[in-house]
């Protein structure tokens, strides 16, 4: 089910590719913004955890350099029956966590400098067995792709800025179907956060009631939420919104944010988590 997201969202994306350069510059720009939605699919699914890491400024972690972490990751990962993954180390003073990769083989738990100093190890550890249970349940792939594509979006609604600007898009079509001009500059970003929106919502409910099970402690795993989106309303992290979504917590919750987060809100409301990992029965 996971793939065929995945899927759906490359081939989304190259439709409106196509469309983008059809508009501009006809066939040639079709073909030519074809050729990129490859090469764009191609780097999303296999080079899509580098540049979240890239987003984040995270760094790798070895054994030596966080033994009690890592020490907390395998224990977990063995009791979810999964592969060590890469661990890496966001320099946010936020506390925060997210999980990439594309494959259980080939995942990476991102952990923030924050989280490390300010969560005790029972929150902690709710939060390293939520990550895990993304990896589980290959969340993740589907989460980067959908952030590497919302960045991409993002980047064809500023290319046809500076087309209208230029007046670009050719003597054939200037003037004409002013509505898909409209629908690439305003509506295909906002398409690309209710994609992300659509996403995770569930993700995040079926990763925190694994996480549960996988430590028997819900309780840990629900004050570790009640903490962290406590700490991301006053400390705020600089992170590129297209990976925002990632996160157990959505960082971008400072006063800033939340009238443009509480229109296109990522994850499901903390509260509504804490009172289902409330009701579990482990």
């Amino acid at each position: 089910m996971q793939m065929v997201k995945v899927i759906g969202l490359m081939t989304g994306l190259t439709v409106l590719m196509v469309g983008v350069g059809q508009y501009f510059a006809g066939s040639s720009g079709a073909v030519l913004f074809l050729a990129m939605a490859a090469i764009m699919n191609f780097g999303m699914y296999w080079f899509s955890d580098k540049a979240v890491l890239k987003m984040y400024k995270a760094r790798i972690l070895g054994p030596e350099d966080a033994p009690d972490l890592y020490r907390m990751v395998d224990r977990l990962r063995q009791e979810a029956d999964l592969p060590m993954p890469t661990l890496a180390l966001a320099p946010s003073e936020q506390p925060n966590a997210f999980a990439t990769g594309r494959n259980p083989a080939h995942a990476v738990v991102c952990v923030t400098a924050g989280i490390v100093k300010l969560l005790p190890p029972r929150e902690l550890e709710g939060v390293i067995a939520h990550e895990l249970a993304h990896i589980k349940h290959r969340h993740m792939l589907v989460g980067t792709v959908a952030a590497t594509m919302a960045g991409a979006v993002a980047m064809l609604a500023s290319i046809a800025r500076w087309g209208l600007i230029f007046g670009m898009g050719g003597r054939d079509n200037r003037g004409q179907n002013p509505l898909a001009l409209l629908v690439t500059v305003i509506v295909a970003p906002i398409a690309a956060m209710i994609v992300q929106m659509a996403i995770s919502r569930q993700n995040e409910f079926q990763a925190d009631a694994t996480a549960a099970k996988l430590t028997r402690d819900p309780g840990g795993l629900a004050s570790a939420l009640q903490h962290i989106e406590g700490y991301a309303k006053q400390i705020p992290m600089a992170v590129n919104p297209a990976a925002a979504q990632l996160a157990i917590i959505n960082p971008l919750s400072g006063p800033r944010q939340q009238a443009f987060t509480g229109l296109f809100r990522t994850h499901p409301p903390t509260e509504e988590r804490i009172a289902r990992l409330g009701e579990l029965r482990i």
